[in-house]
């Protein structure tokens, strides 16, 4: 049955069904109760859609669990390498809001060739030009459209169409060669390269229009980059009323197929689909060297409130509109500085385990008592804000939530006065998880010779192994400042530090600056920045110093996570704690073999544990007892 949901989902996708039998297919899968087939870069995935896992992304095969893998389909016959995974939208954070495809191998065996022809300024930083290539680079390009890669976007009310965003580093060195040779000096100054990251869009005849926006600009600090330019390349052709309206700059009406529209990011602007035809175009930026720019904290603080809305958009829809006003208004900052916002704030009021707190995706705040310490706040807002999963289940969706709009945060201490929630963490010490072993005895060699009394606590070899297990393990938990015991959260209290009016959360490496606002738009993908397992045992977290006061009996936290001076992390990880069982050599050939105490995917590569399961280890204990007993 399940394969049959996969197969019918996509069939479904195809747009030709009637509504009646989508909406029955859609009734079914609320009725299917699922569990995760495997995890990957943190999320529980399925191969079939379920009333849990209902999003649908696109993901490198390779990554999925062997074991499962040829469940997952596969989407695409020109892409054969990407499987179609269902994940869980509740688990999503601004970490895995976007399904980033890697598309590279498309092109690695195409000539990318491209020229610009035909370029013509319109207006002050707006300009177009026609990209000329070989027949191989055209194909490819317009097959894009066809690759069935395109996932509804979460902000899905304010724009019209369907899009899918994708990696290419080829493509981008392609254009990056073409661009630079065609820009005009005055505008070429600084140019570094074309992003990478590309979103192909697509709208058909009657779609709504990409409403009014403005580009977030890309800033990285740590390699002095920034964006000061979108390109857009229409792989169709058609016209429109206008089919790109740059507000007080050009408006297009009649674009050719393979135009490329450059325009300074200063530019609000709107797409409407064509009157004749499908309309797709790529978007990307252009990224040059930074020479100054002024760090502002409260750009950081207003996208910190965008990219928490977005999140809480999958529980309260109507957030997303919310969360498209404060993206708007960043971008319109990095340019003129932030104007006038709007009247009201939307917050959220959260209950987690009977604690009452209220946040607005940069704040929060919690009552004072002395039943939830400072530490324990700090624990519950970066579970919240990395929403971090508790006995499997996400954060945000073990919270009742309310949406508050108000004119300032005034109102929060009283609202909270009465709500004083006890403790839900409780604290621990870690190092009872690491007994010392036992002494081993000489004598005891192995269970062949020694059958009846052999006390695998006590051998060396074990014993051995068992120290480097929990060498490994002991360097995983220890530096961690929040534990999950399946259901339980625990702390550890000295983990948190408060000098004045910060906290810090000590982790295990030291922050380094680079620009995570944008980590999205650079040569890296959210796999370069965090790891989850299926069941979280440890949770690591690198942030800067947070913000910490106390007034009117409420405690106040600030987050600056998107600074552009910082960069910010969590890690999630299940970390195995050894023990030496009796088992493991009853039968040498069971799963619970004593190397199989630490999971091999967490070890590095040319460490002697990563290698305890080769197919020959069997035979060496075989060949060693009878070498013994040879010579008995």
């Amino acid at each position: 049955m399940s394969i049959e949901l996969r197969d019918r989902f996509f069939e479904l996708s195809a747009g030709d069904a009637p509504a009646e039998e989508a909406a029955r297919y859609r009734a079914e899968v609320d009725t299917i109760d699922a569990e995760p087939a495997a995890t990957v870069d943190g999320l529980d995935v399925s191969w079939h859609p379920s009333a849990r896992f209902k999003a649908v992304r696109f993901i490198d095969a390779e990554l999925i669990d062997e074991r499962v893998r040829e469940l997952f389909a596969r989407p695409s016959e020109e892409a054969p390498y990407l499987a179609a995974v269902f994940v869980d939208p509740h688990e999503l954070s601004f970490r895995t809001f976007e399904n980033i495809v890697p598309l590279d191998r498309l092109f690695e065996a195409v000539p990318l060739e491209l020229e610009p022809a035909g370029w013509a300024e319109h207006a002050e930083g707006v300009f177009t030009f026609s990209l000329r290539m070989g027949d191989k680079a055209h194909d490819r390009l317009t097959r894009l459209d066809g690759l069935g890669l395109y996932v509804p976007p979460l902000n899905a009310a304010s724009r019209g169409g369907e899009r899918f965003i994708f990696h290419s580093a080829l493509l981008a060195e392609a254009l990056t060669d073409a661009v630079a040779e065609a820009l005009p000096p005055a505008v070429a100054q600084g140019f570094s390269h074309v992003n990478p990251v590309f979103r192909c869009n697509g709208f058909e005849p009657g779609d709504a229009n990409f409403h009014l926006h403005r580009d977030t600009p890309y800033h990285d600090a740590a390699r002095r980059h920034i964006s000061r330019y979108t390109l857009l390349i229409y792989l169709t052709g058609g016209t429109g009323s206008p089919a790109l309206d740059l507000a007080g700059g050009a408006a297009l009406s009649e674009i050719d197929a393979f135009t490329c529209v450059l325009f300074d990011q200063r530019y609000e602007h709107e797409g409407a689909p064509y009157r004749d035809g499908r309309k797709v175009f790529l978007r990307t930026e252009l990224i040059f060297a930074a020479d100054e720019v002024t760090r502002e904290p409260e750009i950081g603080a207003l996208f910190s409130k965008a990219c928490y809305l977005t999140g809480e958009s999958v529980f309260a829809p109507e957030l997303s509109r919310h969360a498209d006003a404060y993206y708007n208004r960043v971008a319109a900052a990095h340019w003129d500085g932030l104007g006038e916002g709007p009247l009201r704030e939307t917050f959220l009021h959260k209950e987690f385990r009977g604690v009452h707190f209220v946040t607005n995706g940069y704040d929060f705040w919690f009552p004072v008592t002395e039943a939830l310490p400072a530490a324990e706040c700090v624990a519950i807002t970066l579970l919240d804000y990395f929403n971090c999963k508790v006995g499997g289940t996400a954060f945000r969706a073990s919270c009742r939530t309310e949406v508050i709009e108000a004119g300032d945060a005034a109102w929060i201490p009283e609202f909270l006065r009465d709500k004083h929630g006890s403790s839900v963490m409780t604290r621990v010490d870690k190092g009872a998880f690491f007994p010392e072993p036992e002494r081993a005895i000489d004598s005891l060699c192995c269970p062949f010779h020694r059958m009846d009394d052999f006390d695998p606590t006590r051998q060396g070899e074990i014993i051995d192994v068992y120290e480097d297990a929990r060498t490994f393990a002991a360097a995983h938990i220890m530096p961690a400042p929040i534990l999950m015991l399946g259901e339980d959260v625990a702390l550890d209290p000295d983990r948190f530090v408060i000098q004045g009016d910060l906290i810090h959360v000590l982790g295990e490496r030291a922050l380094t600056p680079v620009n995570f606002a944008a980590c999205w738009n650079d040569e890296s993908i959210e796999t370069d920045y965090v790891t989850v397992a299926a069941e979280v045992g440890v949770t690591r977290f690198l942030v800067p110093p947070i913000l910490h006061k106390e007034a009117g009996g409420c405690r106040h936290l600030s987050f600056d996570f998107f600074r552009n001076s910082w960069m910010v992390d969590h890690r999630q990880a299940t970390v195995p704690v050894p023990r030496i069982t009796e088992l493991a050599w009853a039968d040498p050939g069971t799963s619970e073999a004593w190397h199989h105490s630490v999971d091999k995917s967490l070890i590095d590569e040319d460490h002697p544990l990563r290698h305890a399961d080769d197919e020959d280890d069997e035979d060496d204990w075989e060949d060693e007892d009878e070498d013994e007993e040879d010579e008995e």
